[in-house]
């Protein structure tokens, strides 16, 4: 009896682990399928590049001017899962994606897969990208690849066990990731809504920083651009929701103005982090920047810091 139940125990065992080395398998798009699509632009990447604030984490800290196209990584996120380090993007061969093809990066954007089959960590904010479309992502693709080498190895993340272990990241990818939109519109919504929410939730990745998230580092979606811990240490992302305690008091407009001056309807000024995200933003075409604004003023309110 005690040999059977010991046998059975095993059985249950292995088959517990077979199932969740299926349901955590990296899994991205297949070339063929990525074929009907088309190839890349150049210059609609430009747009989506700076839209998605590349730069901001990729460049080098404290780059400026021409040197914010130089995108060598670097910067250093501390987390409570330990310290996430930004590679190098640039089209250099030996140390950034210069070797990826199309496939490679379509399936690291919208999958979080890496070219070596490996689920990337999160920390890249592939579940926002997850809602963008292919052909943004081929023409993202298309301009970083004008953009000049750069010759720099960037430090590996620094991470202690359980978080070294990146096949459990597929588990994570079920329960946090999704393709639909986080807001829900309706269809009538005007359509400078809809390009909004496409920004803000897709290349834009706001509530990446803006969201509170749980301890198993998801967003909570409950509490969509709610205001969170600044990612970079000390200090609070604001809320940015149409509440009292976000920016319930200031208009399309007022926001418009914000992304595009940085100055706020008080005369202060942008700061912290979102000084890099704001130039970013001043980049964008006029219509853009009016189309974030009327999302923010859609989505649910939620009161809190």
């Amino acid at each position: 009896m005690l040999r059977k139940l010991l046998l059975g125990s095993v059985a249950l065992a292995v088959l517990a682990g077979a199932a969740f080395w299926f349901l955590t398998r990296p899994e991205g798009i297949g070339s063929s399928a990525l074929a009907a699509v088309g190839s890349g632009d150049a210059t609609r990447g430009e747009r989506i590049f700076w839209a998605g604030g590349c730069a901001s984490c990729h460049a080098r800290p404290e780059a400026e001017g021409e040197r914010l196209l130089e995108l060598s990584g670097g910067l250093e996120l501390e987390t409570a899962f330990g310290t996430f380090v930004a590679p190098n993007i640039s089209p250099d061969p030996a140390h950034g994606i210069g070797e990826w093809d199309e496939n490679d990066f379509v399936n690291a954007m919208l999958y979080g897969v890496s070219p070596g089959g490996e689920h990337y960590y999160p920390a890249f904010p592939y579940p926002s990208y997850a809602r963008m479309e292919t052909q943004d992502v081929l023409d993202l693709f298309a301009y970083l690849k004008t953009l000049p080498p750069v010759a720099e190895e960037t430090a590996p993340h620094r991470l202690s066990f359980p978080y070294t272990m990146r096949r459990g990241i597929g588990l994570w990818k079920l329960i946090y990731m999704q393709e639909e939109p986080v807001v829900e519109l309706p269809a009538n919504a005007p359509e400078a809504v809809l390009r909004g929410r496409y920004l803000v939730e897709g290349p834009g990745h706001c509530g990446e920083c803006h969201t509170p998230r749980s301890l198993a580092g998801g967003l909570q979606f409950e509490r969509w651009l709610a205001g969170a811990p600044a990612l970079e240490g000390e200090g609070r992302v604001p809320n940015i929701t149409p509440s009292g305690a976000g920016i319930g008091a200031w208009s399309v407009a007022d926001i418009t103005y914000y992304l595009e001056s940085g100055f706020t309807p008080d005369f202060d000024s942008v700061g912290g982090a979102m000084v890099a995200v704001q130039k970013n933003m001043a980049r964008l075409p006029e219509e853009d920047r009016a189309a974030i604004a009327a999302y923010l003023k859609a989505v649910p309110e939620v009161e809190g810091e």
